[in-house]
């Protein structure tokens, strides 16, 4: 037994000990901190108090062990612990960190319940103390759960050099459901997934090794608030309601529950007819129906904490209610009828488009919209950041705003589907930022994405947010070390999307890299200009979907395949022609500017007022429009393409000025990831300038290098998919 524990433990440790420079322990290497910091940590915790014994209290003790012994170069803190019922008339020594929920009773002494109770559900205080004895620190909440995202805080609080002396926090998450969505498909593949196989399916490794590579999975997703998990691709499979699939996820439940992180399922909503044997799957058949009632009862008898389903109905060639002429809330609200009893939750997405003549921007406003009000309460509708598809920029959906007596989530896509795969270096924070602090004006100037969905403007007591993952069975979990900083901000940003991107960039790099300003400083102005610089070498000025339109990864903006479905075609979204490039969705073209508020409708809908970061997105333009730089169009996306390669350039260079202050492991590989995107950022800018110069008839700018392609080269280059698999 003994040997047992043993082993588990240094597979428990392996990541943070042997292996902790190939990215495998993430942001929790916890590895020694500078001295003065240190020290300083050593004085501020000499002793624990704990109080409760639950699962979650007792991963929460072995996080601060664990971090502690690693930050500090010390042994673990002495713990001491006593009954629940016991009372000491004593304060705890000078120095002690007390952890445990406010209604114990040494807790109430040091810290008044009513404080906790601004905490809420979740959410947790932090606060030294001075007591007659000397100075505590106090981590307490209304749960457990708000005890472990506490300490989880006073560790990155300690990671990045704060002073614990200098603490007083109270926080609570912004979101009630903060989510990740695993595109995995059962035989272990990933859609859209750059970082190696599924790390949930189709894995033949001892159960051992795999349990604690999950649990360092949830250790990471509760230490920045994440607190459920989809485990199965939104394009599912009916094979995941089948029993054998049912055991699986119920195992992988039992390891991320003492870290707070419920498990929820994808389902194919043709299941009944498919794994049941109905003639149908009619949402309004009361034999469909009790189906669900009682594949939900079975579900549940596994995973007495399972949060519900996550539904991709009516899109892409997905069955749903509309294949019965039933609507989305038909659907949703069976669904919802059946895990009501259990407490779970629907997440319909609202992701629905079919090839059509009407412009794909404006269809899931257009079905949506007419149903607020309709689904029960215990729905949520999941819609994406923007109108179409996870561009590298695209204006807020409409619906947000749009839907006040329907919760809605965003969900967000932090693999780089669209931003160049795990080979190029973007940091995705800042373009969450823009969607989330964009104004709706549904309700005014104060009107945000933000507080359309986390419930502080319609009240709605549902609230959540979605990501999809990128992690994968490559050692460093995402493909490309700073692609882990994009997991980390989203975690980050869905407890509390006050938060800067510059602050989270700085925490992530002082917690995975180094507290060296020397290295923080230029690695965080890569970070930050990284985003803008893959749109200028993409897609600027607001033109989309330029990516090849089987692959989304390389250049095709020349794509016209007959017969093909005409919105998945880059021709479809940029409309080049001798007259111009750009989609009209003014009043004059498809008018979707109109599914905006005012004053909205009216400055998208204007050439003149619109932003010119959208502008190709909402007016098709003359190729010698003329912009507020003084360029003309044509020169403008010039500049706008060899600006992004620059850009590319510009980071290599950087990074290779920073060797000393890296490990050669991390080191060589980011190196060898920033060559790949500069050439890829020269491939995007030569392929989407010499076709579109086939059509505007002029030159690229004389002071600009000449393009080292040319275009009949580029149509023939293949992108090759195994690179990144």
């Amino acid at each position: 037994m003994m040997k047992n524990a043993f082993l588990y433990l240094c597979l428990i440790l392996l990541p943070v000990s042997l292996y902790a420079e190939d990215g495998s322990a993430l942001w929790l290497r916890y590895q020694k901190l500078p001295e003065n910091v240190a020290e300083q940590a050593v004085l501020d915790i000499t002793g624990l108090l704990i109080r409760g014994e639950s699962a979650v209290i007792k991963a929460a003790e072995e996080e601060l062990r664990m971090a502690m012994a690693g930050l500090t170069g010390k042994e673990p803190v002495a713990v001491k612990k006593s009954g629940r019922g016991s009372r000491q008339s004593e304060p705890p020594e000078a120095g002690t960190l007390v952890i445990g929920t406010a209604d114990h009773p040494e807790i109430g002494v040091l810290i008044p319940q009513k404080e906790v109770e601004q905490c809420g559900e979740e959410g947790f205080l932090i606060r030294r103390v001075v007591t007659r004895a000397g100075p505590v620190t106090v981590i307490t909440a209304n749960s457990d759960a708000g005890v472990l995202y506490g300490v989880f805080t006073l560790l990155r609080k300690i990671q990045t050099g704060e002073p614990v002396s200098a603490l007083s926090i109270i926080e609570r998450p912004a979101y009630r459901l903060r989510l990740l969505n695993h595109w995995d498909n059962l035989n272990g593949t990933v859609e859209r997934g750059y970082a190696g196989r599924s790390i949930w399916w189709n894995r033949e490794e001892d159960a051992t090794v795999l349990a604690a590579q999950y649990k360092t999975y949830a250790r990471a997703n509760a230490s920045v608030g994440i607190n459920g998990t989809v485990l199965n691709n939104v394009n599912a499979s009916p094979d995941a309601l089948k029993p054998e699939y049912l055991r699986k996820f119920a195992a992988v439940a039992d390891i991320l529950r003492p870290y707070n992180i419920r498990v929820y399922m994808s389902v194919n909503f043709s299941s009944p007819a498919i794994l049941g044997g109905l003639p149908h799957s009619d949402p309004l058949d009361p034999s469909v129906a009790q189906w669900w009632k009682d594949k939900v009862k079975e579900i549940y008898d596994l995973i007495p904490d399972f949060g519900g389903f996550l539904v991709k109905a009516n899109s892409e060639g997905q069955p749903g209610p509309q294949n019965y002429g039933r609507t989305h809330a038909d659907g949703a609200n069976m669904l919802a009828e059946a895990l009501k009893p259990y407490d779970g939750v629907v997440m319909w997405r609202a992701f629905v488009y079919e090839p059509s003549g009407e412009d794909r921007a404006k269809q899931a406003y257009t079905e949506f919209v007419p149903l607020d009000g309709k689904f029960a309460d215990n729905v949520i509708i999941q819609v994406k950041n923007g109108p179409v598809d996870f561009q590298p920029r695209e204006p807020f959906s409409p619906i947000f705003g749009a839907m006040e007596k329907t919760p809605l989530m965003v969900e967000f896509q932090i693999t780089q589907e669209y931003l160049g795969f795990s080979d190029h270096l973007a940091y995705l924070s800042p373009m969450w930022k823009e969607c989330l602090d964009a104004i709706t004006w549904c309700r005014g100037p104060e009107s945000t994405v933000a507080k359309v969905t986390d419930g502080s403007l319609f009240g709605h007591r549902l609230t959540a947010i979605a990501g999809v993952a990128n992690t994968g069975r490559d050692v460093n979990w995402c493909g490309h070390h700073f692609a882990q900083s994009n997991w980390y901000a989203f975690g980050r940003m869905a407890w509390d999307h006050q938060l800067s991107s510059m602050a989270i960039g700085r925490e992530w790099l002082k917690m995975t890299f180094s507290h060296e300003g020397d290295f923080i400083d230029p690695v965080l102005t890569i970070m930050m200009r990284s985003r803008e610089a893959v749109v200028n070498y993409m897609t600027p000025l607001g033109l989309h979907h330029l990516m090849g339109w089987s692959h989304h990864h390389g250049p095709e903006p020349w794509t016209d395949i007959k017969n093909a479905r005409p919105d998945w075609l880059p021709r479809y979204y940029h409309n080049a022609s001798s007259t111009g490039i750009g989609f009209d969705r003014s009043p004059s073209g498809s008018n979707a500017v109109e599914q905006y508020f005012s004053p909205l409708r009216e400055m998208y809908g204007n050439r003149q007022t619109c932003p010119e970061n959208l502008l190709l997105w909402f007016h098709h333009l003359p190729w010698d429009y003329g912009l507020a730089s003084g360029k003309s169009l044509w020169d403008e996306l010039c500049y706008r393409y060899y600006g992004g390669v620059e850009e590319a350039r510009f980071f290599q260079k950087q990074w290779d000025q920073l060797k000393k202050f890296v490990d050669a492991e991390r080191f060589t590989h980011v190196q060898k990831k920033l060559k790949v995107q500069t050439t890829e950022a020269v491939w995007w800018r030569d392929a989407c300038l010499l076709y579109f110069q086939t059509f505007s008839q002029r030159e690229i700018p004389a002071e600009l290098e000449r393009p080292v392609h040319d275009l009949d080269e580029l149509k023939k280059l293949k992108f090759n998919m195994t690179h990144h698999n």
